[in-house]
Formats: structure tokens, C-alpha cells, sequence
């Protein structure tokens, strides 16, 4: 073996033992990659005119890439969903609507975490804000403890694999770049692109699979063990007004998903545009929660309608020398339109920063807007040092090795696939799904792209792969999310037992998606041609 090859295998466990320490992600890689390639300079194992070509790949991969503008304008819509209280409106009324049924409290958290997870895509403020309200009312209706953690934790991670998810968009961007590159390598200069918007159409039925895998459990559990989730007793449950509060609470949130989702997959939105949509629609759904109400929001919500609409349907640019007359008309309607909404959205900012917080009495919109600005800071930062250690590995020859070392994988092209989702499952007890996402994706995903595998399947595997691992004891993120909101009745051996199950289920999930790939390419060939 090279020195060269001995410094990249040093440096990607260097990486991983630092992180494990607690030294910041972003500079941990970075540093490792330039303490790395000053070992390897004197060895010749370096050439550090490399770094030359680290601006650009700033430039080109952070600062001018499109797509992942997306990531801030998600973590906001998250973020205001979130604390506008959203998910406790709808975990009442849908426990409500599925109270008089054994178990139906349970699958009221999952249609709440399905829908918060389209909504948010934000797994820690899921399974927290799902462990603050939902655990502590399935305690006191009777619910066996261990069943009601492992539904809160499995509940919580929808939002790693049901669009749109920040994992995805993630996912999706360095997906495509590796892509590019293993067509590249076998003389493709010219290959189709693969888009966020793929990822999102891929992960769709294999999200809405596991969702109703989970219902069923929860449904056979509560017929083969009635003890262990209860019906809901009849004289808790409204019976007056109760259509009402359902369409109050859950056409909203499913209107919001609908024009985000929907605007990317009729095409009618790139989704980073989309993610622009999801944006305003949330302040407008905060709005209709906040102090005064009113009537703008929904009427800027309709003229936002009206605008995607008239977006898909005419040709609104006024900079052309000739307008036929439909579009102009099209153009003013739009113009009153924008007015309407501009209207609207000032009104539900104005709303945001008058209702406050009832832990701290801070304004909702200056937490929402902190909280956006430090998780998106946290994955650009930690995008600008991947750059730096991918360049170094690959200056010490560490894509050839991990080319040679899955290709020698007995069962060809299987081995390689299960090889690397072995390894990305282990990686999750212990890293967070960005760092995977910026570390090991870059290396593995050219490998098994350049054997032919579709790069929307590899993508929505690699997605479920990720959202196991965070459910997985001892180490699973979920379940120390959880742990740090459940009451102290609940231990850690409940939430860990009451895990099991469902990691069994998202493994089967799993394994039917190798088995059927066309689960996760059936519908962007459908919808993408």
C-alpha cells in the first residue's frame, strides 16, 4: 500500500475519532485535510497547487448553486410551522377524530408526524415538539410506555424520507454532482440531469409506504394486546363542532404541502422555488395563529394561488416588445395579486413578532428567524469544509481506493451496494446525517453511480438508510431527542424497547426498496418522463 493511500485511509478515521471527541464539524474537516495534505507534501503524495482550484469549488458548489437556496427558505418554513403550534392543533383534533378507536391515538401521532414531516423536514424539532405534546397524553390514556416512545421516535423521523425534506434536498444536490462525475469518468459528457425534484418524486411512495406500515403495527398491536393502547374514552371526545375544528386544523397544513409538493412535481416550480412558496405560506399560516387573526391571510393565501397558477398557464414577463393581450391581462391580474399577498405577508410578519414565546416571552418571528439562520449557517460552514477534506482525499488518491475496495466486494455490484449501506447505517449511530451526507456521499456515490446503479434509487436509499440509523439504539439521534422531553417515568430501556419494532419495519421497507427499485423510480418517470 502507498503512503498515499495509508495518509487517506489515516485521514478519514482521524475525521471520524475527532468528531466522536466533539470537535466542530466544519473544522474538523477542513483542518484534518490541510494537516493531511501537509504530511503527505514531503512524501510526494501531494501536489498543493490543488488548492487552486478550492475557490471555485466554493463558488460553484455553495455560493452560486441555485438549489441549495432551497435549504434556508425549508429550514424557515420549518421553523415557523413549528412554533406557530401547528402540530398541537392537529394532534387534537385528529386524536379526536380517532379517539373511539383502540389505537387510534397512536395513529393520530403518525398522520401528525407524516404531516409535520411534509411540513418541516426538521427531525429534531419533530420528535421534540411530537415528544412534548403526544407522549405525555398517551401516558395518561393508558398507552404502554415503550409503544407510545417508539411511535413519538418513529413519528418524529418521517421527516428524513417524506418530501420535502432538507435531507433530500441535500441529498439530492451532491447526488447529482456525483452523477456528473461517474458519467464523466465512463466518456458521458452530455448525461441527463438528476434533480432535487427527482429525489423528492422517488421518495414519495416509499415515505407513504413506511407511514402505513407504521399504521398497521400500531393497529395489530392494539387488536393482539387491547391493554396497550386504549380507545379514548367517549365522554373526552367533543362531540359537538368536531368537522369543524378537523378542516380548521388539517386543510391548511395540507394546502400548504400540496403547493410546495405539488408545484414541484406538475412542474410548474424548480424546488428552490417551491421552497420560496413553502416560505410565504408558512408566515401566512403563523399568521392565522398569531394575535388577531384576520381576514388577509386568507386572502393572500388565494392570491398566491392565483399566482402559481397564472405562472404555469401565461407568459408573465412584461420585459418583451410584444405582449399578446391574455397575457397582459394575466399580467395585471397577477400585479393585484402581488399586491394582496405583499399585503398579507406583512400582516402575518407583523402577527409573528407580536405573539410571543410562553417559555421566554421572545418574539416567535426572532426565534424563527435565529433558528434559521444558525442551522443554515451550520450547513453551508460544514458544505465549505467537505470541500476542502473531499479535495485532499482525492489529491491522496482516496476515490481509487475506495473504487478498488468496493469493486473487490464479492457479490459485484449487490456486495458494493450493501458494503456501503452497512457502513452509512454504522456512521449513523454516531454522525449526524449532514456530515454523512458531505463526507461519505461524495466518495461512495461516483463508485456505485459509474456500476449503472439509477441515482434516484441510490439517493432514497441512501435517505432510508439515514432515518434508520436515527432510531437505532444506543446511539440513535431520535431517541436522545426524546429522552431529554419524556417524563421521567419513561426510561431509557422503554424508548429503546419500544424502538425495536419499528427499526424492524423500516428494514423491511428497506430491503422490499432494493428488491423493487421501482418503488422509488416508477413515479419521477412518471411525473419527469
Amino acid at each position: 500500500m502507498t503512503v498515499a493511500a495509508i495518509l487517506a485511509i489515516g485521514m478519514f478515521a482521524a475525521v471520524c475519532v475527532m468528531l466522536l471527541a466533539g470537535f466542530p464539524v466544519a473544522f474538523t474537516l477542513a483542518g484534518s485535510g490541510l494537516v493531511f495534505a501537509a504530511i503527505a507534501y514531503p512524501f510526494g503524495a501531494f501536489d498543493f497547487s490543488l488548492f487552486a482550484a478550492l475557490p471555485s469549488r466554493i463558488f460553484g458548489n455553495a455560493m452560486t448553486n441555485e438549489v441549495l437556496i432551497a435549504v434556508p427558505l425549508f429550514v424557515f418554513m420549518g421553523v415557523t410551522l413549528e412554533r406557530s403550534k401547528v402540530a398541537e392543533e392537529l394532534l387534537d383534533t385528529l386524536a379526536m377524530l380517532f379517539g373511539n378507536l383502540r389505537g387510534g391515538l397512536g395513529v393520530a401521532v403518525f398522520l401528525v408526524g407524516a404531516l409535520m414531516a411534509a411540513s418541516t423536514g426538521i427531525v429534531g424539532a419533530t420528535v421534540v415538539t411530537m415528544g412534548l405534546l403526544s407522549l405525555p397524553t398517551m401516558l395518561r390514556r393508558g398507552y404502554s410506555p415503550a409503544l407510545a416512545s417508539g411511535t413519538v421516535c418513529a413519528a418524529g423521523t418521517l421527516g428524513q424520507i417524506i418530501p420535502p425534506s432538507i435531507v433530500l434536498v441535500l441529498l439530492g444536490d451532491q447526488i447529482s454532482n456525483a452523477y456528473v462525475d461517474a458519467q464523466r469518468a465512463i466518456g458521458n459528457f452530455s448525461p441527463e440531469p438528476v434533480s432535487v425534484g427527482d429525489l423528492f418524486a422517488g421518495a414519495l411512495l416509499p415515505g407513504l409506504l413506511l407511514v402505513a406500515m407504521y399504521i398497521l403495527y400500531q393497529l395489530v398491536v392494539a387488536w393482539l394486546i387491547p391493554e396497550s393502547s386504549p380507545a379514548i374514552a367517549a365522554d373526552e371526545i367533543a362531540a359537538g363542532g368536531l368537522a369543524r375544528r378537523v378542516m380548521r386544523a388539517l386543510v391548511p397544513p395540507l394546502v400548504l404541502i400540496v403547493a410546495v409538493l405539488g408545484s414541484i412535481l406538475a412542474g410548474v416550480a424548480t424546488p428552490t422555488e417551491a421552497a420560496s412558496v413553502g416560505a410565504v405560506g408558512a408566515v401566512l399560516l403563523a399568521g392565522l395563529r398569531g394575535e388577531g387573526g384576520g381576514r388577509s391571510m386568507p386572502l393572500a393565501a388565494g392570491a398566491l394561488a392565483v399566482m402559481l397558477i397564472l405562472a404555469n398557464s401565461f407568459d408573465l414577463r412584461v420585459a418583451r416588445t410584444d405582449i399578446a393581450a391574455a397575457d397582459m391581462v394575466a399580467i395585471a391580474v397577477a400585479a393585484v395579486a402581488l399586491a394582496a399577498l405583499t399585503w398579507g405577508l406583512f400582516a402575518g410578519l407583523v402577527r409573528l413578532s407580536l405573539t410571543r414565546m410562553p417559555e421566554t416571552g421572545t418574539p416567535v418571528l426572532v426565534e424563527v428567524v435565529r433558528a434559521t439562520m444558525r442551522i443554515s449557517a451550520m450547513v453551508f460552514v460544514i458544505l465549505i469544509g467537505a470541500s476542502v477534506f473531499s479535495l485532499v482525499f482525492r489529491g491522496l488518491g482516496g476515490d481509487d481506493l475506495v473504487h478498488r475496495a468496493l469493486s473487490a466486494l464479492p457479490g459485484g455490484v449487490a456486495g458494493a451496494v450493501i458494503g456501503v449501506m452497512v457502513i452509512m447505517f454504522v456512521l449513523g449511530f454516531f454522525l449526524d446525517f449532514i456530515e454523512i451526507i458531505f463526507v461519505v456521499v461524495p466518495i461512495v456515490a461516483p463508485v456505485l453511480l459509474g456500476m449503472g446503479l439509477n441515482p434516484v434509487w441510490l439517493g432514497v436509499m441512501m435517505a432510508m438508510n439515514l432515518q434508520t440509523s436515527f432510531l437505532t439504539p444506543p446511539f440513535g439521534f431520535a431517541l436522545f431527542y426524546l429522552r431529554g422531553v419524556a417524563p421521567k417515568e419513561v426510561t431509557t430501556a422503554q424508548i429503546y424497547r419500544g424502538v425495536l419494532p419499528f427499526v424492524a419495519i423500516q428494514l423491511a421497507v428497506l430491503a422490499l426498496l432494493a428488491f423493487y427499485p421501482r418503488l422509488a423510480t416508477w413515479l419521477p418517470q412518471v411525473v419527469f418522463g
